[in-house]
């Protein structure tokens, strides 16, 4: 058995150093770093051999997290962010700028998702600041459903690579995807 503190405090290590993850999700394994880093950023666009054109979501523990690095988000985002049923990423303005400068998408939004996972939950308040989250592939390549879908080359790739043994929640599907202008309306992009 993974003692989960050991690795939840090892994760946080490779944080803080500018590290990156292979880690379960609630929707799926993933790639992440510490999303206030540009470098660590830029490792991920490295390792995925991602276009600076398409950007990545981050992971933040509750909304309180998202308003100290995204922005005020409203209270429409609000309710949708704490009554979903299920993973729900919300396209919103990135109005701080506290993540690195290299992560919202050209028009300025950051999809921002608080996952239910009890791993991603204790990792996200143990490190307390957000984590970036981008499928745990190579760009153009299928997401991998599961552990044993991760292609080889990826663990060597990453600076910590969580325990396969965690993923028992992972769900394998895809969140639901929901754009919110500052004007606060709303737009479904994948229901």
């Amino acid at each position: 058995m993974v003692d989960s503190k050991d690795v939840i405090n090892n994760a946080v290590n490779a944080l803080r150093l500018g590290g990156t993850l292979l880690y379960p999700t609630d929707t799926i394994w993933g790639i992440g770093c510490d999303a206030t880093n540009h470098n660590a950023v830029e490792k991920i666009y490295s390792i995925k051999h991602r276009d600076h054109s398409k950007s990545m979501l981050i992971l933040c523990a509750d909304i309180a997290m998202v308003e100290h690095y995204v922005g005020g988000i409203g209270e429409r985002a609000r309710e949708i962010l704490l009554s979903s049923d299920r993973p729900t990423t919300l396209i919103l303005p990135n109005a701080k700028n506290l993540i690195a400068d290299n992560l919202p998408a050209a028009d300025g939004t950051i999809g921002v998702r608080i996952p239910q996972m009890e791993f991603c939950q204790t990792l996200l308040r143990t490190y307390g600041k957000p984590v970036v989250s981008t499928s745990a592939n190579f760009s153009g390549c299928p997401s991998p459903s599961c552990y044993a879908d991760i292609d080889a080359s990826l663990f060597s790739s990453v600076d910590f690579c969580i325990p396969p043994d965690l993923e028992s929640h992972v769900s394998s599907l895809s969140s639901r995807i929901v754009k919110i202008s500052s004007d606060g309306t709303l737009c479904v992009i994948r229901p």
